[in-house]
């Protein structure tokens, strides 16, 4: 949900009439903090961040927390400052990825139309789960309860007839609640919102929308949709219009495809060494690779993003001639693209590596080279052993030969929406120039 402030007097209650909202969207409050709180009951009614430390940045903060102004990718120099005394607790991936996995289970539960969003979000169409289990708001409530009795996490959900509208009935729902938005009251419960609440408002669009005098959801309803059109251009200012109007025709659609999966690191300190950086790729790659892997999916295409010093972000990208999940593969590609960087001589303050063009794993034919050659295959099945002493002993237990005793440790980190894996924290070593 958009982070515009709760417009005053917002009314909490918009009616009982449930006939056509069977889309719910269920959304974990503070999620990464509930799961922390959960093993750490006597941290409750305490602000508790979670996040690395030095230059990284607020993964989740509890609502204790949020009361000083902290919130989500907030730098965490920050939020020490506006809350000395929260408890920092740094994140545990493989914790949020188990609760994750468990709350859809139980969403599996309710319907198989189900569509994940990211880690802590959901959207369920419960058209089908009506006559056997009862209206929304009853189907709900029974999600809250299980999900608090099982994991001691709690969620919102919001219940409407458009996924756009239950997106943001679950925002205001928060925390630990349920808000109904009947279909006949979706307009008026729309227009007492700002214009950023809506999909597609930011910054820029706000500003651009203000120049036309149009900074609640009511203005751009009320305006001409031309009007809309020359303020943010003919198709976003139409789809802008139409959400306005409570008009959303997309359904629920299970199963997405993961678009893409990486992992990324920033600096503890901006840094040349350019072994230290290439050292860093292979750990990101290694660490796509494995996910990869345990998702059953291949890539097409690898991608680099490195961050200079003064915050330029270069991305470069490649297409491989035949899709991999192999972690050699993906570095190799990699090194290539960061060699293909220029930088101006600026020192390197982020790097990350990212795999696109997913499929899933399936026969092919071998290429020629292939055939000959089955180094490809014999670096895959090691991988897949590591991936099993992994799986037993924890991520830490093997890694590539090149990173041990290298400059690289391993720092834990959350899955986030697109699907990525964040990230590693670094030290510095004999600087060589990457310029």
């Amino acid at each position: 949900m958009s982070r515009s402030p709760t417009p005053p007097g917002m009314r909490r209650s918009w009616g009982s009439d449930e006939d056509g909202c069977s889309i719910l969207h269920v959304d974990m409050d503070a999620f990464f903090a509930s799961v922390e709180l959960a093993r750490r009951p006597h941290l409750r009614g305490r602000p508790v961040v979670v996040g690395g430390e030095a230059r990284s940045v607020v993964l989740a903060a509890t609502y204790e927390a949020r009361a000083f102004g902290i919130h989500a990718a907030m730098p965490m120099a920050q939020a020490r400052r506006l809350c000395p005394q929260a408890v920092v607790i740094p994140p545990d991936q493989a914790a949020y990825r188990a609760a994750s996995a468990r709350v859809m289970e139980m969403l599996g539960d309710v319907t198989a139309v189900i569509e994940p969003v990211s880690v802590d979000e959901a959207f369920l169409d419960v058209s089908g789960a009506r006559r056997r289990i009862g209206p929304p708001t009853r189907i709900a409530e029974l999600i809250r309860t299980r999900v608090h009795a099982e994991l001691g996490v709690t969620c919102s959900v919001g219940i409407a007839s458009t996924k756009f509208v239950a997106k943001l009935a679950s925002g205001f729902a928060k925390p630990d609640g349920v808000l109904l938005v009947p279909r006949v009251a979706a307009v008026d419960f729309l227009r007492a919102l700002p214009v950023g609440a809506l999909w597609g408002v930011g910054e820029r669009t706000r500003e651009a929308l203000a120049r036309w005098g149009i900074s609640t959801v009511a203005d751009l309803a009320d305006a001409d949709v031309r009007t809309v059109q020359r303020a943010v251009g003919a198709v976003a200012g139409a789809h802008l219009y139409d959400l306005a109007w409570g008009r959303d025709p997309r359904p629920v659609v299970p199963a997405r495809q993961e678009k893409s999966i990486g992992a990324e690191v920033t600096f503890d300190e901006d840094t040349a060494d350019l072994d230290l950086v290439q050292g860093h790729l292979l750990a990101l790659a290694d660490r796509c690779a494995s996910q990869l892997r345990a998702r059953g999916l291949v890539a097409r295409t690898v991608a680099i993003k490195v961050r200079a010093a003064d915050f330029r972000t270069l991305t470069r990208s490649r297409t491989l001639s035949v899709p991999t999940d192999v972690a050699r593969e993906l570095y190799l590609t990699s090194r290539e693209l960061l060699a293909g960087t220029d930088l101006g001589g600026q020192r390197v303050r982020l790097v990350g590596v990212r795999a696109e063009g997913l499929s899933e794993v399936g026969a092919r034919q071998l290429t020629l080279d292939e055939a000959v050659d089955d180094s490809s295959g014999t670096q895959r099945r090691a991988e897949q052993v590591m991936d099993e002493v992994r799986q037993r002993f924890g991520v830490a237990a093997v890694r590539p030969g090149a990173l041990i005793g290298g400059a690289t440790r391993e720092h834990q980190g959350v899955p986030a929406r697109s699907g990525s894996v964040h990230p590693l924290s670094t030290t510095a070593d004999a600087p060589r120039d990457l310029s």
